[in-house]
């Protein structure tokens, strides 16, 4: 019942909280009526303080230890008061304990790409993303700015402000740094020590302090990674000239596979100009100079188009193929559809190559016999 839990209370002279929860970093201790008894144990363990609090003020911080709640251990709430030794009443106070551990493991990234420039690609799109730590330094600041009269404050409630900062001060020394992005990922360290040093006032001010931070990855767009990847590609193929043939030739042999890509004809098609570029990559050539070009260019490669339908998709299709289904009615000129290189799905009417196949209207019928 309240009446007898009210009364337990008044004879509970230990004060002291355990954690097990691994992200409160403020607790407050609950009493009845807020009454702390007048020459009360405080244990306060190693990785706590105690910040307590008399009539809404501040009164004294205790660090690690065993103390005896009594006017000479409390000078400043002793003047606040002007209590003499003689005094044995219960007060009303309030104690907070305070988390001064490491929280490990917190994460921050860009929600927004980084503008920055280049000295090689010149202006590029960056985002970046890892992990930092964080730790009170001043439990009297942190509850006074952050804290206030939370009695259970959590990681959760300061980690989203403080991945504001990280985020603002990394987008800045990203841009500034000068450094080339393909020499980034060996100087993420010198970076994240550059930004935790930078945002140190900032969170200080709050009571906090930033032990570690680390950068885990700064990366490009998908399309200039794929661009980067080709380029790499191309460097160890190393003769531009053979690696081009040897390309053509793939893509060939691939159209001459795939039954949707112009049956026989296609197959043909590919075998012959795959034996005509093997044939020419044969050829010997002067000694670290490309092979003179073919008398006949290659026809250009067809395109071949993929087409999205109740959250799957189909294909790939020849664009014979696909003028029989738009003939059909099963390519519409709403139909989304997609080919290698082009920017995400679109409406076939949107482009140009399949835009055709619904314009191209049938000759006039034979008169009647």
């Amino acid at each position: 019942m309240p009446i007898f839990d009210f009364l337990r209370g008044q004879f509970i002279d230990v004060i002291h909280w355990t954690d097990d929860t691994r992200d409160t970093m403020v607790w407050r201790f609950e009493r009845e009526g807020h009454e702390i008894k007048y020459g009360a144990k405080l244990t306060v363990r190693e990785g706590q303080a105690a910040v307590f609090i008399h009539e809404g003020q501040l009164a004294d911080v205790f660090t690690p230890g065993l103390y005896m709640l009594e006017t000479n251990n409390m000078p400043i709430l002793t003047s606040l008061n002007h209590w003499d030794h003689g005094f044995r009443s219960p007060f009303k106070s309030e104690i907070y304990f305070v988390n001064t551990t490491r929280f490990n493991d917190l994460k921050w990234g860009t929600k927004n790409p980084i503008i920055a420039r280049d000295p090689e690609f010149g202006p590029v799109r960056l985002r970046a993303f890892g992990t930092y730590s964080v730790r009170v330094t001043d439990p009297a600041r942190f509850m006074s700015e952050i804290v206030g009269t939370d009695g259970e404050f959590t990681a959760d409630e300061i980690t989203f402000q403080i991945r504001n900062v990280i985020v603002q001060e990394v987008s800045r020394v990203l841009a500034s740094s000068g450094i080339p992005v393909l020499d980034m990922a060996a100087n993420t360290a010198e970076l994240g020590k550059l930004v935790a040093a930078q945002i140190s006032a900032t969170v200080a001010s709050y009571g906090l302090t930033i032990p570690e931070l680390y950068i885990e990855n700064i990366s490009l767009p998908p399309a200039v990674e794929a661009a980067l990847d080709k380029r790499t590609s191309m460097g160890i193929a190393g003769d531009l000239g053979r690696f081009t043939q040897y390309s053509a030739a793939e893509a060939m042999t691939a159209a001459a596979a795939n039954p949707a890509g112009g049956g026989g004809m296609g197959a043909g098609l590919g075998m012959g100009m795959g034996m005509a570029m093997a044939n020419q990559m044969a050829q010997p050539g002067p000694w670290g100079a490309a092979p003179a070009p073919a008398a006949v260019a290659p026809p250009p490669v067809e395109h071949v188009w993929h087409i999205a339908e109740n959250g799957a998709t189909k294909g790939p299709f020849s664009k014979a193929s696909m003028g029989r289904m738009a003939a059909d009615g099963a390519l519409t000129r709403d139909s989304m559809v997609w080919t290698p290189g082009q920017d995400g799905w679109m409406r076939a009417e949107d482009v140009a190559e399949l835009a055709q196949l619904f314009t191209i209207l049938p000759p006039p019928p034979p008169p009647a016999a």
